[in-house]
């Protein structure tokens, strides 16, 4: 069973940038939908950024869309999220997920990781 671990949240200012990574172990090659979702207190989970199994294919969140990049590089079984021109209301735990048994498009993930903070000051 592949296993994800998120790294790279902290504090930022508003207008600042900050890079999340997502390592996986475990399992065999990570060659399905991939993505980043968020918990904003007093909301549901939120979906914010998706690759397909390659990475050729991205989606985004409105919310987020020209601020934020996700990439993937299978060799490493790393996911990234570059997050610039952050906003307060992007703060959240930021959950990297994986949806096994879907190439395209993430929607019902199987896999999550334990979260990061991002915490972004005005």
């Amino acid at each position: 069973q592949v296993q994800l671990v998120e790294s790279g949240g902290g504090l930022v200012q508003a207008g600042g940038s900050l890079r999340l990574s997502c390592a996986a172990s475990g399992g065999a090659k990570i060659n399905y939908a991939m993505g980043w979702f968020r918990d904003v207190p007093g909301k549901e989970r939120q979906f914010v950024a998706g690759a397909n199994w390659n990475g050729e294919n991205t989606y985004y969140a409105e919310s987020v869309k020209g601020r934020f990049t996700i990439s993937r590089n299978n060799a490493e079984r790393t996911l990234s999220l570059e997050m610039n021109s952050l906003k307060p209301e992007d703060t959240a735990v930021y959950y990297c997920a994986a949806e096994q048994y879907e190439m395209e498009r993430i929607v019902d993930p199987d896999v999550w990781g334990q979260g990061t903070q991002v915490t972004v000051s005005s």
